[in-house]
C-alpha cells in the first residue's frame, strides 16, 4: 500500500481545540495530562484505552468469580459456599465474562483504536457518539456491580425463564438493567465501525484492499447492530413481566417460556461470532506479519466474515433441541449448524496455507495465534459434536457444553485478543514488552487452558452437569476436578503476568520505534504512539493489502477528505 499524503494542522476543528502550552499533538498519550481531558476526550485512541482499563477490571473480577467456582468443586460436598452462593457465583462469572468482557474486548479496545488507522482516517465518524459509547458501558457496569454488591444474582448469565421471572428474592432487574444499557454501548460502536469503514476509508482503498480485520469488524458491527436489541426487547419483557405481571413468558399468566429462549438465543448465538469473528481477524493479521507472507485467499477470507455473520442469524435452535420443537425444526437447526462451519473451516486452511513454507518468527504475538488456531479447532469441532441431535442429547446441559464453550470462547477469542495487545502494544504506546517473558505467559496460558478444560469434556460425557455444586464421591469426578482447579490456577498466573509487564513496559519499556515487527498496513506508517491526528499527510492506497509501501509528497486536489 502505497501513501502520498497532504499535511494538516487540525485547524478549525472544535472537537480537538486545546491549550497548546499543555497538549503535544504529535502524540495522543501526552495531549493533555489531566483527568478531564481523558474523560472528556473524543480521540478514538484514548478511548481504546478507556475500554482496556475498563474491561480489564471485568476481566479479572469475572476470574475471581470462577476460581471460587473451582475451589468449589475440588471436593464432591459443599463445603465452601452454599448452594445459592454457588448459583451466585457462576451466574455472575458468566454475566460479567460474556456481556463485560468477551463480547467488547476486541471490538471496543482494537477496534476503536485501529479501525481509523487502518482505513487512513483522523478519528471515527461519530467521535462524540464513540466517547458517549464508553460512558454507556461503564453506566451498564455500575448496575451489575451494585447488584453483585448487593447480593448477586442467580438465573445463570441466559436469564432463563422462569428463574428470571419467578424469583424475587434476587436481584434480576438491576442486572438486568445493566446489560439492557450496555447493549446500547455496543450498537453505538458497531454504527460507528461502519460508518466509517464505508464512508472514510483513504482514497484507494477499495473494500478488497482493506487488511482483513477490517473485514471482522465491519461483520461484527453487523451483528451487533441487528441481534442486540433483540436480546435488549427479551430482558425488558423479562421487566415488564415481572413488574407489572403481564403474561410473556410466565404460563401462568398465558404466556410461554420458550419463547424466552427463542429470542435469547436469535442474538446469543450470532454472539457467538461477535466475540469470535474480530479474533479471526487479529489472527489474519499476525500471521501475515510473522510468517512474511501475503495472506493465501484473501477474498475468501473476507467474504467468509459476512457469512458467518449471515447465516449465524439461522442456527439459534440448536441451543433448543431438548425443548420440545419439531424434529424437523431440530433437523434444519442442524444441518444450518453444520453450515456454518463451513466459513470458519475455510480462515483455519487458508491461515495454514499461508504458514506454509513462510519464514515464521515465533514472536510472542505468534505464539498466542498457534494457540488460538489450535483450541478454536477444537471448540469447533466439538461444537459439530452438539449440533447433532443424538451426542446432543446426551451431553446437553453438561460439563462437555462448559468445555466447548471456553474452548471456543477462551481458548479461541481470548488468546486472539492477548496476540492483538502484545502485536499492537508498540503501536499504542511506543515501547515494547519483554519478550521472554511474553513467550513465558502463552506458553502457560496454553497448559493452563488444557488442564483447566479438557478434563471437563471427560466430565460432561460422563454425566457431571453444569451448574451443581456437590456431586457423587462414587462417580469418579472429583480427580477430574481436581486437575481442572490445577490448570485454572496456572490459567490465572498466565493471564496475571501480562498484566504486570505491561504496566512495567509502559513506563520503563525499550522503545519500540514506529514499525518494530517490519508489518505492513497504514497504522505502520505512523508514529509510536500516533500523533492526535493519527497521520500527518492523508494516504493514497495504491496496491493491495499486506503489501504496502510510501512513495509521493502530493496528492491531486479533490481526491480525498480530510475532515473527520
Amino acid at each position: 500500500m502505497s501513501t502520498n499524503v497532504q499535511p494538516h494542522n487540525g485547524g478549525g476543528n472544535p472537537l480537538y481545540t486545546a491549550n497548546p502550552d499543555v497538549v503535544d499533538m504529535s502524540n495522543y498519550l501526552r495531549a493533555g495530562h489531566t483527568l478531564r481531558s481523558w474523560l472528556l476526550t473524543v480521540d478514538h485512541k484514548r478511548i481504546g484505552l478507556l475500554y482496556l482499563i475498563s474491561i480489564t477490571f471485568m476481566f479479572f473480577l469475572g476470574g475471581i468469580f470462577a476460581g471460587l467456582i473451582r475451589l468449589e468443586l475440588m471436593t464432591p460436598e459443599g463445603d465452601l459456599v452454599s448452594s445459592s452462593t454457588y448459583n451466585k457465583l457462576f451466574t455472575m462469572h458468566g454475566i460479567v465474562m460474556v456481556f463485560f468482557f468477551l463480547i467488547p474486548s476486541i471490538p471496543a479496545v482494537l477496534g476503536n483504536f485501529l479501525v481509523p488507522l487502518m482505513i487512513g482516517a483522523r478519528d471515527m465518524a461519530f467521535p462524540r457518539l464513540n466517547l458517549m459509547s464508553w460512558y454507556v458501558y461503564i453506566i451498564g457496569a455500575i448496575f451489575t456491580m451494585y447488584a453483585i454488591v448487593a447480593g448477586g444474582v442467580d438465573t445463570t448469565w441466559r436469564f432463563y425463564t422462569p428463574y428470571s421471572t419467578s424469583f424475587a428474592n434476587t436481584h434480576v432487574m438491576m442486572t438486568a438493567l445493566g446489560i439492557f444499557i450496555m447493549g446500547f454501548s455496543s450498537i453505538l460502536t458497531g454504527l460507528n465501525f461502519v460508518v466509517t469503514i464505508h464512508r472514510m476509508r483513504a482514497p484507494g482503498m477499495t473494500w478488497f484492499r482493506m487488511p482483513l480485520f477490517l473485514w471482522a469488524m465491519y461483520a461484527t458491527s453487523i451483528i451487533q447492530i441487528l441481534g442486540t436489541p433483540v436480546v435488549g426487547i427479551a430482558i425488558l419483557l423479562v421487566g415488564v413481566e415481572r413488574i407489572l405481571g403481564v403474561g410473556v413468558f410466565n404460563p401462568d399468566l398465558g404466556g410461554d417460556p420458550i419463547l424466552f429462549q427463542h429470542l435469547f438465543w436469535f442474538y446469543s448465538h450470532p454472539a457467538v461470532y461477535i466475540m469470535i469473528l474480530p479474533g479471526m481477524g487479529v489472527v489474519s493479521e499476525v500471521i501475515t506479519c510473522f510468517s512474511r507472507k501475503q495472506i493465501f485467499g484473501y477474498p475468501f477470507i473476507a467474504v467468509s466474515s459476512l457469512l458467518i455473520a449471515f447465516v449465524g442469524f439461522f442456527v439459534w435452535g440448536h441451543h433448543m433441541f431438548v425443548t420440545g420443537q419439531s424434529p424437523y425444526a431440530g433437523l434444519i437447526f442442524s444441518a444450518l449448524s453444520f453450515l456454518v462451519a463451513i466459513p470458519s473451516a475455510i480462515k483455519v486452511f487458508n491461515w495454514t496455507a499461508t504458514l506454509y513454507r513462510g519464514s515464521v518468527t515465533f514472536s510472542t504475538p505468534m505464539l498466542y495465534v498457534f494457540g488460538f488456531i489450535g483450541l478454536f479447532t477444537i471448540g469447533g469441532l466439538t461444537g459439530l459434536m452438539l449440533a447433532t441431535l443424538g451426542i446432543d442429547m446426551h451431553v446437553h446441559d453438561t460439563y462437555f457444553v462448559v468445555a466447548h464453550f471456553h474452548y471456543v470462547m477462551v481458548g479461541g477469542m481470548l488468546l486472539a485478543y492477548m496476540a492483538a495487545l502484545h502485536f499492537w502494544w508498540p503501536k499504542m504506546t511506543g515501547r515494547m514488552y519483554p519478550e521472554g517473558w511474553g513467550r513465558l505467559s502463552a506458553l502457560m496460558v496454553f497448559m493452563g487452558f488444557h488442564l483447566t478444560f479438557f478434563p471437563q469434556f471427560i466430565l460432561g460425557y460422563l454425566g457431571m452437569p453444569r451448574h451443581y455444586h456437590t456431586y457423587p464421591d462414587e462417580a469418579g469426578y472429583q480427580i477430574l476436578h481436581v486437575l481442572s482447579t490445577a490448570g485454572a490456577t496456572v490459567l490465572g498466573a498466565g493471564f496475571l503476568l501480562p498484566a504486570i509487564y505491561f504496566a512495567w513496559s509502559f513506563f520503563y519499556g525499550k522503545p519500540a520505534g514506529d514499525n518494530p515487527w517490519l508489518a505492513k498496513g497504514l497504522e505502520w506508517e505512523t508514529t509510536s504512539p500516533p500523533p492526535v491526528f493519527n497521520f500527518e499527510k492523508t494516504p493514497i492506497v495504491t496496491e493491495p493489502a499486506y503489501n504496502y509501501s510510501v512513495h509521493g509528497d502530493e496528492v491531486s486536489e479533490g481526491s480525498h477528505v480530510v475532515a473527520p
